[in-house]
């Protein structure tokens, strides 16, 4: 589904939730929110215990997670939505939303990426997403506000300001 691309916000478009239906995106207007590619077999996927403490620790304050699922980086996210949701609660009891399976580079990119990428990281890279779980920030009026690159822990201290500057 990569439709609606007229809104400001990355908060318009449309996107369906891992379990199926719409995951209403604008619900996150006025929230703080960390989008991820994810993936359950990648080197990274520990980040995932990560995600979800951030999520248990900032929820309250108006913040959430956004898991985004994608198989094209070597397969590492084969799974269908059920064993996907599966995995991710129990191995990392995860909490946050997710959505459905999406590409984000190439022809096929989904118009959530299409409005990610164009946003650089502190290195100044902009454009394709390099490797699971490369994380945007999306501030509370919907804009990208942080661009963090795969390697870069959840916890790390970048990732905590960027995040505590939202809620601030």
């Amino acid at each position: 589904m990569t439709t609606d691309t007229s809104g400001n916000s990355v908060l318009d478009v449309d996107i369906d939730a891992l379990q199926g239906g719409a995951a209403d995106l604008g619900q996150y207007k006025g929230k703080a929110v960390l989008v991820v590619n994810v993936a359950s077999k990648c080197g990274l996927t520990p980040q995932y215990a990560g995600l979800e403490r951030l999520q248990e620790r900032y929820a309250a304050q108006g913040f959430t997670v956004l898991g985004v699922p994608c198989n094209q980086f070597m397969g590492q996210e084969p799974g269908s939505s059920e064993e996907i949701a599966e995995f991710c609660s129990a191995t990392y009891g995860v909490t946050f939303p997710m959505t459905e399976k999406v590409e984000v580079n190439g022809d096929g990119r989904h118009a959530l990426y299409d409005r990610l990428t164009g946003f650089a990281d502190a290195e100044g890279h902009t454009g394709d997403i390099r490797w699971n779980f490369e994380k945007f920030l999306i501030g509370r009026d919907g804009q990208v506000v942080a661009r963090f690159g795969p390697r870069t822990e959840p916890e790390s201290a970048e990732v905590v300001a960027a995040v505590e500057a939202q809620l601030a």
